[in-house]
């Protein structure tokens, strides 16, 4: 079975471990190093033949236009990452309307091509915000890979299902949660950090549980966890720091590992093959 790559493009002082020590006012002021490590990123697929979806944040394709378009390209999905990295937690259903519509503006004008697919940042959707998935439907969106079903400090909706599931009775809305493991009753995430700081067999193994449940595995990674050369936020908490940092140096080679060991495609595709997906929660 061909699982789903996918990529939450943003840069390396956006990501939620900074979020309450990089005031959204210095952005413009840091190095950008996103359109770089978007680069190289792109340079591991084409090396490896894989074709991803890239959940991009607006605020990045406003500035960078020209790495989008080589995203799209290139051949691989460009889709939503909301406008600048914002929970979906923290928003009321109007304000995730207008970051979604500014967000999918941006990302079309740069790419050229209709965003139908939506990831939330830090994996915001949860049960505190049954509303919006609602949201996604009625903006004509075809799926979200927005939810971690697992319980984390951050994020994640534990009582969700572990695979893709229809949130919505009157819609066709597709959710297609991150793939984690699962043994003894307990699940581990496996994309991002995790599969940074952990053993690749531990990602492997969830991949190879998911494909005995004849389903598709999702994994995702950012493109600053590629660049260990990267600026240092010293004055961040400690745990964030360790998150961040960690093992930045061996993450490009553990992913031509994983790109060669299983069969990867773009989320949409992957999504466009699912039968019989089951309603799930239902939201309010």
């Amino acid at each position: 079975m061909r699982h789903a790559m996918s990529v939450d493009v943003e840069d390396w002082f956006q990501v939620g471990a900074f979020e309450k020590v990089i005031d959204k006012a210095a952005w413009p002021t840091l190095a950008s190093r996103v359109e770089r490590n978007t680069d190289g990123v792109l340079a591991l697929f084409a090396e490896s033949g894989v074709k991803a979806t890239f959940f991009t944040l607006g605020w990045v394709a406003a500035r960078y236009p020209a790495v989008i378009r080589r995203i799209v390209e290139q051949g691989h999905e460009l889709a939503s990452h909301g406008w600048d990295h914002d929970r979906v937690f923290t928003m009321t259903p109007e304000h995730f309307r207008a970051d979604i519509a500014r967000a999918r503006s941006a990302l079309e004008d740069a790419g050229g091509v209709a965003i139908t697919g939506y990831r939330a940042p830090s994996f915001s959707i949860d049960a505190r915000t049954p509303w919006a998935h609602a949201v996604l439907a009625d903006e004509g969106y075809r799926y979200s890979s927005s939810i971690a079903p697992l319980r984390h400090d951050h994020y994640g909706w534990p009582e969700a299902p572990r695979y893709a599931f229809r949130p919505l009775v009157d819609s066709m809305l597709v959710e297609v949660p991150v793939t984690v493991a699962e043994w003894g009753g307990r699940r581990m995430a496996t994309g991002g950090g995790f599969f940074r700081l952990f053993p690749a067999a531990v990602t492997d193994y969830a991949v190879r549980q998911v494909d005995a449940a004849r389903q598709p595995a999702v994994f995702y990674f950012h493109p600053w966890e590629i660049d260990p050369g990267q600026p240092r936020v010293d004055h961040a908490p400690l745990r964030s720091r360790l998150r961040h940092y960690s093992r930045l140096g061996a993450m490009a080679g553990k992913l031509r590992g994983l790109l060669e060991r299983h069969e990867w495609g773009r989320m949409d595709h992957i999504v466009g093959g699912l039968e019989r997906v089951p309603v799930g929660m239902v939201a309010a």
